[in-house]
């Protein structure tokens, strides 16, 4: 995909915008970062990609969240991955889910804290739904998806356990939700849920590593 420009009509002289390290020329009606990001995912799909990271003046988005940039920008960069390897995107995507729930369950441990029960109640019941999206996600990606099993569980099997487990955690973490004091809840969050999520946050990021590895060397055998 580099040895061609992308261009979108008049030029914005402003916004500096690369796919795969190419150049994307876009009209001044386009600058804003919603535009911007569907110009990109078009030109990716019409080359038969996916648009897999996206970064605004060296500051990685999520793309698993709407884009939202509150102040002026003037630059972004975008890669895409071919796809037949869209295990690498819905990797990420899952590791980005993981990381946005960290940080909701980081903030509520100490808005439960200081709020009544009935608001931190709220607080956790609209956090929990967000537990399963990172797995559900998962449950998208092929067995071989990280390189063979070699007499470790299959994917399939994690995906069912962590499933299980995230449906222990809520039953366990609703018990407190009864409790007319705040701090059993903020303690359960802080102890019972943040634990998981980091460890789901580490085994997405080893599964998202090996996955980069396979990609590598399968471009560089068939470079060969």
């Amino acid at each position: 995909m580099r040895n061609e420009s992308f261009d979108v009509s008049e030029a914005s002289e402003k916004i500096e915008i690369t796919l795969d390290g190419l150049p994307v020329l876009l009209s001044l009606e386009y600058r804003s970062l919603p535009a911007i990001r569907c110009h990109l995912e078009a030109l990716a799909l019409e080359k038969q990609r996916i648009l897999y990271s996206l970064s605004v003046d060296d500051e990685p988005m999520n793309l698993a969240l709407p884009l939202v940039i509150g102040k002026g920008f003037c630059r972004v960069e975008a890669e895409t991955i071919p796809l037949e390897e869209r295990s690498l995107l819905l990797l990420k995507t899952a590791l980005q889910q993981a990381d946005q729930a960290r940080e909701c369950v980081e903030t509520a441990v100490t808005l439960v804290l200081i709020n009544e029960i009935q608001v931190a109640r709220e607080l956790w019941w609209n956090l929990a739904k967000q537990l399963k999206e990172p797995v559900l996600t998962l449950s998208l990606l092929p067995d071989n998806a990280c390189g063979p099993a070699n007499g470790r569980a299959s994917l399939t099997q994690l995906r069912k356990w962590q499933l299980e487990q995230i449906a222990t955690i809520i039953k366990d973490v609703d018990a407190f939700c009864h409790a007319e004091d705040t701090l059993p809840l903020s303690n359960a969050l802080e102890n019972r849920v943040l634990p998981w999520l980091q460890h789901l946050t580490e085994l997405i990021t080893l599964w998202h590593e090996t996955a980069q590895v396979g990609s590598r060397l399968g471009m560089n055998c068939a470079a060969s």
